[in-house]
């Protein structure tokens, strides 16, 4: 079973932003860098723009239940920052989850 750990400094979240990939639909944006450890890391960001603090918890969530019950198709040894828009406020969790993978999809990082 892949583990992964959550992305805290913001150090690290610059790293990705400046060297890291980008890609983005309706609802989500992410970014994916190489981080050399046998381990993913996982970034959630979500603005003060789509909503109070308890919509930007709901969303942060519902991306890492997301991503939690998928991990297993991700390649190992990656940073993802993914960034949640305004668009995805008032989306439910299947929707938040196939953006998810959408996004996994289009960037590679996805096996099989």
């Amino acid at each position: 079973m892949k583990e992964y750990t959550s992305l805290k400094k913001n150090i690290d979240f610059q790293k990705v932003y400046r060297n890291g990939k980008s890609k983005a639909n309706k609802y989500l944006v992410m970014y994916v860098l190489p981080n050399n450890l046998s381990i993913n890391r996982l970034g959630i960001t979500v603005s003060k723009k789509v909503g109070n603090s308890v919509v930007r918890h709901h969303l942060t969530r519902l991306v890492r239940e997301s991503y939690r019950l998928n991990k297993n198709m991700f390649n190992s040894g990656l940073d993802i920052v993914v960034v949640v828009r305004t668009t995805a406020r008032d989306e439910k969790f299947n929707t938040i989850e196939s953006a998810l993978m959408h996004l996994g999809k289009i960037q590679n990082i996805l096996e099989g």
